[in-house]
């Protein structure tokens, strides 16, 4: 065929249209002038090969684009396989010298998208949404989880954990809140009871046992609430609450604080056992009245221990937690007007009640129980704070010191000032009431200080009284006010006791006997005879010259003879044990005192129950007559072992400590055999006619219908006045003396007592056998009236001392020819109109030990000589030393004397030792 009728080559471009779409579109770079496109050669058009488009829609879609191609397209235009020079835009693929645009590089975020157009490219994709929620919140999960990692569990909040120490009567009841500046004792979780966790757990937070620490319906519950206006609570668990009262101390609505308190809740409860947490919220919560925590809640709403509450009292303890101030049934007005004790009963009635039904729904409570508690449970009146005034500053103290002293933990004050404690004490508040009514009687009656500024200034009584069958302090006096006259006067004052010490002696005489002159001393041996208080004769003669056991004449330091006077001078003949302990004669006990031997009878005093650092250290002759100091407590005590049958208990005022629900102390029963059963109601016999005879110098204290047994005293110079007495179930001290309040003059002294109540002198058998006679009758109205046994057979013989003759003397029996010391009557000193039985005030020998009055019969009374024979100054522990130093630094450990002296100062030391526990520190 030939050439010209070859058919020519069809573009490969879609037809005609396509041709005309592709040259329509502008070209990679100008052509080259010259004809049309339409009289371009064969060749041209066979050898350019145009756009190939896959369909129309295709080749309209890049007419829109304006002639881009695609991507993938290689060498559009004139950069076809054959190259050339034909038209079109620069590519990158192909091998023809046009090449198109390549693959465009994409984004890793494709916004705005970038194959839509117009406001399509702004509407994100499903795919880019997912993806910024995930990425949300991961983000939140990952500082979530980082803020936990980091967050620390702060330790118990000092101030929220803060307790005070609580003193309880010996029923049970409060006695005072001290030691801390916040009502609050903790306790374990196992003193909480069930009810009160469940009523709990029903009115604030149904799902604590189970929830993470944090109720997520809870926040929303509240934040809807505050966003509507509703009510804003319901949003915290008990985890939260604990977490801001007991580890923040925080109670602020700030969102720093939230979120603080809510990861450490988180935390807490992965951390810590629900069970801690429990008791932690229980204890630091408050629940109004002054009161924090579930322990001092019960005690101040029901005066009950917490472990002691019921379902009903649970569930109005638990409705105090919404607020105190709108449902204390007491009423807050001061607070706010709205809250009057009646809107408050409402308030708190109708809470109760929901709780309790609350509880039934829950599971929590038995409908039959729930249907018991028809009535509000109201609580105990508002009391008024306990104060440390009046006696109970004293209690206080006494009570602490016994604790200090007496602990095996090594509980100091330093421990008890850090608070928590629950201290259990003896003291029966009743009888404190009445000891300090039957001594303001006496002051209100007879002493008048502005009408005899002379005599009735500085009058002070002190007082104890224990039960001798278990050494319990079962109450005192200590003073007109705690918080006003500092030194305890039932403790170490350094009063001396007088004739009061006499019982001693005579119960040394009857278990250890009077040594016998010359018996056994060749061969180094002691022989001695025990004495029979009724068969037994000693000289009663006044101004008695005291001899030795051996017969010779005792003489002082400076080579002196010692006189022994008797009370007004009176002189008796050759006398029974018993009748001079009647009459409170002197000189049959001074030389009574020497022939058993100076330290037997200090060591019968011991055995009894005084302490030591109160006695006096020299062994002179009126050791006998008691020119020691022991406190009101000892001396109480120690009458207490005859009345137990010679059984010795040292008095105690604590009878368990509890610290945080654990018991850290508890007293234990330790009792000694002091003496036979025979010498003790033998000396009980004695001394009960002391009371019943009606010469003896303590009638003034019978009790009718009950046996009492007890001895007066009073001292030299009329300075201390005693009487110290006992039924089978109390011993009672009670002392009177003068002595100025300011402890800060070193220079004061006791004073004498001549005038005093406008009595001529004031004797143990007068003021303090009347003080001792209303508190021990009221004290012991409505108890069982008890007997003392019948006294025992004694071991003992007939002996005479002091110059009195035996109708049938006999070697073995006599114990010497040691002359008696002259007998005087009981009690009294002197009158002022003696001359010699009254000190001049230019020479006291209790003021100045190194004074001698002339011819030694100064004196006089209960306490006979002045000084006994003692002429050189004593050991700090003896007469006056005791006011500045507290006898000896006071006896136990309490802090002696008015200044504050004493082996340990108590319980706080300080001023006036006694106190703060004194030299018995019991």
């Amino acid at each position: 065929m030939s050439e010209h009728r070859r058919k020519p080559p069809q573009p490969q471009g879609g037809g005609r249209a396509a041709a005309r779409r592709a040259a329509q579109q502008p070209s990679g770079r100008r052509a080259a002038p010259g004809p049309s496109a339409t009289s371009a050669s064969p060749g041209a058009s066979y050898g350019a090969e145009g756009p190939a488009y896959g369909s129309r829609a295709e080749a309209r879609r890049a007419a829109q684009r304006g002639g881009r191609r695609r991507v993938d397209e290689p060498g559009a235009g004139g950069g076809g396989q054959g190259g050339g020079r034909g038209g079109g835009r620069r590519g990158t693929g192909g091998n023809g010298g046009g090449g198109g645009q390549g693959p465009r590089k994409r984004r890793i975020i494709d916004y705005p998208r970038h194959d839509k157009y117009g406001w399509r490219r702004w509407v994100p994709s499903w795919k880019l949404v997912t993806g910024l929620i995930i990425a949300f919140f991961g983000s939140m999960m990952t500082a979530a989880t980082i803020a936990y990692a980091m967050v620390v569990v702060p330790n118990p909040d000092e101030a929220a954990t803060a307790q005070n120490n609580v003193y309880y009567w010996a029923d049970g009841s409060q006695m005072a809140a001290t030691g801390g500046e916040t009502n609050r004792q903790i306790i374990g979780f196992d003193q909480i009871p069930r009810d009160m966790q469940n009523a709990v757990v029903s009115a604030e937070n149904k799902t604590f046992w189970k929830d993470s620490g944090i109720d997520p319906k809870g926040i929303g519950r509240a934040v809807f609430n505050m966003a509507t206006g509703g009510q804003t609570q319901g949003g915290s668990t008990i985890t939260q609450q604990y977490v801001k009262n007991n580890r923040l101390n925080d109670q602020s609505q700030t969102v720093t604080r939230k979120l603080k308190e809510l990861f450490i809740s988180i935390k807490i409860d992965s951390e810590v056992d629900k069970d801690e947490i429990m008791a932690g919220y229980l204890n630091t919560a408050y629940y109004g009245r002054g009161a924090y925590g579930i322990q001092a809640a019960a005690r101040t709403y029901y005066g009950k221990d917490a472990k002691d509450l019921n379902a009903s009292e649970s569930a109005f303890l638990a409705s105090l937690l919404k607020g105190a101030t709108y449902f204390d049934p007491a009423g807050s007005e001061a607070i706010d007007p709205e809250a009057t004790a009646a809107n408050n009963t409402a308030r708190a009635t109708e809470r109760w009640a929901w709780i309790l039904d609350e509880m039934v729904k829950d599971g929590h409570l038995e409908a039959a129980e729930r249907a018991t508690y028809t009535e509000f449970p109201m609580p105990d009146k508002p009391k008024k704070n306990a104060q440390l005034s009046g006696q109970i500053g004293y209690l206080v103290d006494l009570a602490k010191a016994n604790f200090i002293n007496n602990n095996d933990r090594d509980i100091g004050a330093e421990d008890l000032a850090q608070g928590g404690y629950e201290i259990h004490t003896t003291f029966d508040k009743k009888k404190v009431t009445l000891l300090e009514k039957s001594v303001n009687k006496i002051l209100d009656e007879y002493i008048d200080p502005e009408k005899r500024p002379k005599t009735d200034t500085h009058v002070q009584f002190g007082g104890a009284s224990v039960e001798p069958e278990t050494g319990k302090i079962i109450a005192i006096y200590g003073g007109t006010d705690a918080t006003k006259h500092f030194t305890n006067n039932a403790d170490a004052t350094g009063a001396q006791v007088g004739s009061t010490f006499k019982p001693f002696v005579l119960a040394a005489a009857m278990r250890d006997g009077v040594r016998d002159p010359g018996g056994g001393k060749e061969q180094g041996l002691e022989s001695r005879t025990r004495v029979d208080p009724d068969k037994s004769r000693y000289s009663g003669k006044n101004k008695l010259t005291v001899r030795n056991y051996d017969g010779s004449v005792w003489h002082d330091q400076n080579g002196e003879e010692w006189n022994q006077v008797n009370d007004d001078d009176a002189s008796y003949g050759d006398i029974s044990l018993r009748e001079a302990m009647i009459h409170s004669a002197n000189s049959p006990y001074v030389q009574l005192g020497m022939d058993v031997g100076i330290p037997s009878v200090r060591q019968a005093a011991l055995d009894a129950g005084l302490l030591e650092s109160s006695l006096v250290k020299s062994d002179v002759p009126s050791f006998s007559l008691g020119i020691s100091s022991p406190s009101a407590i000892r001396m109480a005590g120690a009458y207490g072992t005859f009345a137990a049958d010679g059984e010795q208990r040292d008095p105690y005022s604590v009878e368990r400590v509890q610290y945080e629900g654990e018991t850290v102390y508890e007293h234990e029963d330790k009792a000694e055999r002091a003496f036979s059963r025979a010498v003790a109601t033998n000396v009980t016999d004695v001394l009960r006619s002391v009371v019943d005879d009606p010469e003896g110098t303590g009638r003034k204290a019978r009790i009718p219908g009950r046996q009492v047994a007890g001895k007066t005293g009073t001292t030299d110079g009329n300075k201390q006045a005693w009487f110290v007495g006992y039924t089978p179930q109390l011993s009672t001290a009670i002392d009177m003396y003068r002595l100025d309040d300011d402890e800060n003059n070193k220079n004061r002294k006791f004073e004498d007592m001549y005038g005093t109540g406008d009595q001529p002198k004031v004797h143990g058998s007068s003021f303090p056998s009347r003080v001792w006679q209303d508190y021990m009758s009221s004290a012991l109205k409505g108890e069982k009236v008890m007997t003392f046994p019948a006294p025992e057979e004694l071991d003992a013989e007939a002996v005479w001392g002091g110059g009195a003759e035996s109708p049938e003397p006999t070697p073995s029996t006599s114990p010497s020819s040691s002359p008696s010391p002259s007998p005087s009557e009981s009690e009294a000193e002197p009158s002022p109109s003696r001359t010699s039985g009254r000190p001049s005030p230019s020479c006291n020998p209790w003021e100045d030990w190194t004074c001698r009055p002339t011819g030694g019969t100064d004196g006089g009374t209960d306490e006979g000589s002045s000084n006994g024979g003692v002429t050189t100054s004593p050991s700090p522990s003896t007469t006056d030393g005791g006011v500045d130093g507290g006898v000896d630094g006071g006896a136990d450990s309490g802090g002696g004397g008015s200044n504050g002296g004493g082996s340990n100062g108590g319980a706080n030391g300080g001023n006036g030792g006694g106190f703060i526990g004194g030299s018995d520190g019991t």
